[in-house]
């Protein structure tokens, strides 16, 4: 659910399903931007400016943290007039490209500027526009007008839209009149799958319409499935194990995938680059998606296993890609009930806060369930950085997506 998330969707759907690279890759990696006052992170922002803000905030939000003035005023300020957002806008006096307009980065948005309060009319034209592009199969796409529905983005829409207070199966297409979850059915493989039973495909192959299984793809589909998001918290136990069931509703399907990864991430407690030409290594943002989905599915034991090995491996790769990565280890350790300021030795909020203007107020100091309470289940992320910028995630996704098509 990170921009390296989103980048690495990408380049497995590309080369599983044979689809083309984003035309923003087309004449090699653009020149990097500037970072502007206000933005987390260190790196060129343009394909994931928005989307690791938005991360940021939502993790603060997990520990009572208020953001800067200047760094909320710089994501409101993003917004588009019919209130998308892009994955960056160098220039906010200019109308928004088109082209370049993102459902990921626009959910993630509204999820965050739901967690910072005071911006219902933002968060209103955020709904309004997301409504919009809805698909005739009740999904969403990355870039609309730009390829058919993707489980990624469309279970980060259902985040959003949960998050705004909306009820996600209501939410339905103008022509067909379906929801997001009978979308989400149809990335569904079956249990009868040699391969990949239970999980779920980013997309369809385009040409045969077959599934293949994708683990950032099935994260993502889970805690949409599960009407969750980005920060969804543990459910109730989920007492059906690993079996593989039939599924005719979205919790059925949410079971499913979370079962598939269960089964995946047991040998190792990681799940691996599925970057083209990758080294066999682990991929630390689609498994910290991993253990919010299992969390959120109610199988406690495989998410707090894999939320251990993070915690006792993934400080370095958070160091070195920043709030976005930050943040998805917050959502885990959260998930799992461990704690963020001290996982695996790492303080993660202080570490996140670091990235980026000092935050208004200090963590509070009171208990855990108290805050957790207080907490709303967004969604979770997904997806569409560029392969270029696969190298700054440390794995190669760059953002599930979001990597499954964006970057960190």
């Amino acid at each position: 659910m990170t921009v390296r998330r989103c980048a690495a969707a990408l380049a497995a759907a590309t080369a599983v399903l044979g689809g083309a690279a984003p035309a923003a890759f087309a004449d090699g990696t653009p020149s990097p931007a500037a970072v502007p006052p206000g933005l987390y992170g260190t790196k060129d922002p343009q394909y994931d400016g928005v989307f690791r803000q938005s991360l940021a905030f939502l993790a603060q939000e997990k520990a009572n943290v208020k953001p800067a003035e200047q760094a909320v005023a710089w994501l409101a300020g993003q917004q588009c007039a019919d209130g998308s957002f892009m994955s960056f806008r160098a220039d906010t006096a200019k109308a928004c490209d088109a082209t370049k307009l993102d459902t990921n980065a626009t959910s993630a948005a509204v999820q965050a500027l739901v967690s910072v309060g005071g911006h219902t009319d933002a968060v209103k034209k955020g709904i309004t526009w997301l409504k919009s592009v809805q698909q005739d199969d009740g999904g969403w796409p990355y870039t609309p007008g730009m390829g058919g529905s993707d489980a990624n983005s469309t279970g980060i829409v259902i985040g959003a839209l949960a998050a705004a207070g909306e009820k996600p199966a209501d939410v339905k297409s103008a022509k067909g009149g379906k929801s997001p979850f009978d979308a989400l059915l149809t990335f569904a493989l079956p249990c009868e799958d040699p391969t990949g039973a239970g999980a779920f495909a980013f997309q369809p192959d385009p040409k045969t319409q077959k599934l293949y299984a994708n683990a950032d793809a099935t994260a993502a589909a889970v805690t949409g499935s599960l009407g969750k998001g980005l920060t969804a918290t543990a459910g109730q136990a989920d007492g059906k194990g690993t079996t593989c069931e039939k599924a005719t509703t979205p919790e059925q399907a949410a079971h499913n995938g979370a079962a598939y990864l269960a089964k995946t991430l047991a040998p190792t407690g990681f799940l691996k680059s599925t970057m083209p030409g990758a080294a066999d290594q682990p991929d630390f943002g689609n498994t910290a998606d991993a253990v919010v989905a299992l969390a959120a599915d109610g199988m406690a034991q495989q998410a707090k296993a894999s939320a251990d090995w993070l915690s006792k491996n993934a400080a370095a790769w958070a160091k070195e890609n920043g709030p976005a990565a930050y943040a998805q280890l917050v959502f885990a350790a959260d998930a799992t009930g461990a704690d963020p300021k001290n996982f695996g030795g790492t303080n993660l909020i202080q570490s996140l806060n670091a990235t980026g203007p000092a935050p208004q107020a200090a963590p509070s100091s009171a208990p855990a369930a108290e805050s957790k309470e207080k907490k709303n289940d967004g969604i979770s992320v997904w997806w569409i950085v560029g392969v270029g910028l696969v190298a700054g995630i440390g794995v190669g996704f760059l953002i599930s997506g979001r990597k499954k098509n964006q970057q960190l």
